[in-house]
């Protein structure tokens, strides 16, 4: 076993978790698994392997910035429901 029941407990104690014995007992277990699978992949020799922060390379989808003209004020305002030819109008809120 790759870790004990009082470990278990004393992080869901950290945690603020409140468990019964059933539900420690299974706690337990499946962090065991996980841990048994961790140690699994430590088997694995990966000298001379990159690491890598994604599984694929990933671009920037984004077009770059640049300054462009702005739309006239009447021509923005047109785009509003209530406007008052400098501003649009919107519900007060307090």
């Amino acid at each position: 076993m790759k870790i004990r029941q009082e470990e278990v407990e004393h992080v869901a104690h950290l945690a603020r978790l409140n468990l019964d014995a059933d539900e420690l007992a299974q706690m337990t277990e499946q962090l065991d698994m996980i841990l048994g699978y961790v140690a699994k992949l430590d088997e694995l020799d990966t000298k001379g392997i990159e690491p890598t922060t994604h599984a694929f390379s990933i671009t920037n989808a984004f077009r770059d910035d640049s300054a462009k003209e702005s739309l006239e004020q009447a021509k923005a305002l047109e785009n509003g429901p209530e406007q008052n030819g400098e501003s649009f109008i919107v519900p007060r809120i307090i």
